[in-house]
């Protein structure tokens, strides 16, 4: 009896061990047994994602992502989102991976978790360059006369909602097109992305970042990952790491950066 009673002690301890071992499955297992990698972008944030008018999607993080998947030995496939949208499409599984100029926060971390990360960063004003000394401080900034514009749905709304207690704001909704709003004279500055705003002054030579008195905040880029998925998170890590030593990151953000 003391025998059998050990054998079924030792098969129940193994169902123990062996139960969510085999039930959990990583994503670096799926996406090399499904020959895909599926990435999730807004394609509405230059220069990391931007989704042409032919459909194709293009920036820094397309070129990472096509890279990652290489190194995967397996193909990307992009799969179009949107800010306020993104982490429900991300934990609803349609995607692997979401790239594009994501800023980690910690209301992100509660759901998903982060690559290491790729580009430190934080908020800065962009306005038109004959207005830049206008709005040196997050004070100045913050009258009821100055009309800001924000895109929905990520960290620039928040930003701007909870600092701007006087200051007009408008939510407008295409990302792309919003910095037109201050070109034309309809906005008078948006607080986003220090990197986006470099991007946007090469692309609308009248807008100019502001140089603050101080950081408006500091924040960090990373790939968001599934949660609790250590080998899919390793790997990740690891190759974004390579691509960093041996200069292939760089050169990337140089393309669309210089």
């Amino acid at each position: 009896m003391r025998v059998v009673r050990g054998a079924l002690a030792f098969v129940l301890f193994g169902v123990v061990l062996s139960g969510p071992v085999q039930a959990q499955t990583s994503v670096l297992d799926r996406v090399k047994d499904g020959g895909e990698l599926r990435v999730c972008m807004t394609g509405d944030y230059q220069p990391f994602s931007y989704l042409r008018s032919d459909g194709q999607f293009e920036g820094t993080d397309v070129d990472l992502a096509q890279s990652l998947a290489a190194a995967l030995k397996v193909k990307p496939r992009f799969v179009k989102t949107s800010w306020p949208k993104l982490m429900d499409d991300f934990i609803g599984g349609a995607c692997d991976i979401a790239m594009g100029g994501i800023s980690i926060s910690l209301e992100r971390q509660m759901r998903a978790a982060f690559s290491a990360m790729t580009m430190a960063d934080g908020k800065a004003p962009i306005a038109r360059c004959s207005d830049v000394a206008k709005y040196a401080s997050l004070a100045a900034i913050d009258r009821p006369e100055v009309r800001a514009v924000v895109n929905p749905g990520g960290t620039n709304e928040r930003f701007a909602k909870a600092n701007f207690k006087q200051a007009q704001i408008r939510v407008y909704p295409d990302n792309v097109t919003i910095f037109d709003e201050i070109v034309a004279g309809r906005a008078d500055i948006m607080v986003t992305d220090a990197s986006e705003t470099m991007l946007q002054h090469k692309l609308h030579p009248t807008l100019c970042t502001v140089p603050v008195d101080q950081p408006l905040q500091y924040s960090e880029k990373a790939f968001l990952l599934p949660r609790d998925d250590v080998p899919f998170k390793a790997f990740v890590d690891q190759w974004l790491h390579l691509a960093k030593a041996t200069g292939e990151f760089d050169a990337t953000m140089d393309r669309w950066l210089k």
